[in-house]
């Protein structure tokens, strides 16, 4: 069940907002938020298209782009958000109190990254309302970013004209503006015994489960330094109370600003896997992939610098920093484009506790258009 509780006057931004965080999209099930997107760049006057890569990545939606051409000189930009959210535990009742949208329903909101569709769409009707001159704004809307930056890795990014982009995908106050972020590796480690009764025949069986215990024990886990961090996140294995069990598998991830030290700690977990699994006879089964791609970003870049001055028109002090997660702008910063990511007021994401004040939703529309006028004016 979903449901708009709106008892306070509220502007286009905000509105459009409450819609869409009423509207269900976790990763695969997009298809409802992007149509209403994509009414409202009807509405605008704008053209957009989808591309096809929806049931290829296993979404009910592609990757839209909308352009509106430039009318004036200066530098190209484009800003992407994300049609998903993580997935859902309870109700969608987006509510408005006392200039504050949470959800009512008990569990997340939605304002990652719903709060960067609304503004965006705002930015640019005001664009075309205003007759607003400009270099160049391109638009793009990306599905199942949640669950590893999927549409985005789908899109071809060649299609995009302008150089520089950014994305509002950063639970933090405005002003916070990310020049770096991790490289990270994940790994599915199984560990293969062999099955028992576990009352009759115990000594017979190999137990998988205590290999994967001894493993984890080993790991190097958490924050190992300061740019560094790594995690098991799942463990499954086992059939029953009663049985030995034959397998067991983890997933974890390594994470870090230094490339160099996602590969020492990888082999670290995978050698301390080895070592429980020779330990406890058991075999092991290893697979290790590469999440994503760090990057870093120095002051004087220019996409850092169009950043640092539209937060400066619009009255905030710009904070330089670094990020633990990673977003759409990895891929498209890996693919030679210049992306940043700009913290937008969101609070306690992923969780029932998340909200954003509906002063932070209207000031980003003005940092939006405040990017606008620095790219025109860039050289």
């Amino acid at each position: 069940m979903t449901a708009v509780e709106q008892p306070q006057l509220t502007s286009r931004v905000v509105d459009l907002f409450l819609e869409l965080c009423a509207i269900p999209s976790p990763p695969g099930q997009e298809r409802a938020v992007a149509d209403r997107i994509l009414r409202e760049l009807d509405a605008i006057g704008l053209e957009w298209d989808e591309d096809g890569c929806g049931p290829a990545i296993g979404s009910t939606a592609g990757n839209v782009l909308c352009r509106l051409p430039a009318n004036a000189a200066g530098v190209p930009i484009f800003l992407c958000a994300h049609f998903d959210t993580v997935p859902l535990d309870g109700d969608l009742r987006p509510v408005l109190d006392d200039g504050i949208v949470r959800n009512a329903g008990g569990t997340i909101l939605g304002a990652d990254d719903k709060s960067a569709l609304a503004v965006m769409v705002e930015a640019a009707r005001r664009i075309v309302e205003d007759e607003r001159p400009h270099a160049g704004v391109e638009l793009l809307f990306t599905p199942m970013e949640e669950i590893g930056l999927v549409g985005a890795n789908a899109f071809d990014a060649t299609r995009l004209e302008a150089r520089v982009g950014y994305v509002y995908d950063q639970a933090a106050p405005i002003g916070d503006v990310v020049v770096g972020s991790p490289t990270a590796q994940e790994l599915e480690l199984t560990f293969v015994g062999r099955a028992a009764h576990a009352g009759m025949y115990p000594e017979d069986g190999r137990s998988a489960v205590l290999a994967a215990a001894r493993a984890i024990v080993d790991m190097p886990l958490g924050r190992i330094d300061e740019v560094t961090s790594a995690n098991v996140g799942l463990v499954r294995g086992g059939t029953a109370r009663n049985v030995v069990p034959e397998r067991c598998t983890l997933e974890a991830e390594v994470r870090s600003h230094d490339d160099a030290r996602v590969s020492e700690v990888v082999q670290q977990i995978v050698d301390a896997a080895a070592f429980a699994a020779s330990v406890s006879e058991c075999s092991l089964e290893t697979r290790v992939e590469p999440k994503y791609r760090g990057y870093r970003f120095r002051e004087d870049d220019l996409a850092v610098r169009l950043a640092v001055e539209a937060l400066a028109q619009t009255g905030y002090t710009a904070r330089l920093g670094l990020s633990g997660g990673a977003a759409d702008a990895n891929v498209f910063n890996a693919r030679g484009l210049q992306c940043v990511n700009l913290a937008n007021g969101m609070t306690d994401i992923h969780t029932p506790d998340e909200r954003i004040a509906i002063e932070d939703l209207e000031r980003m529309v003005d940092v939006t258009l405040a990017l606008v006028d620095a790219a025109r004016e860039a050289r």
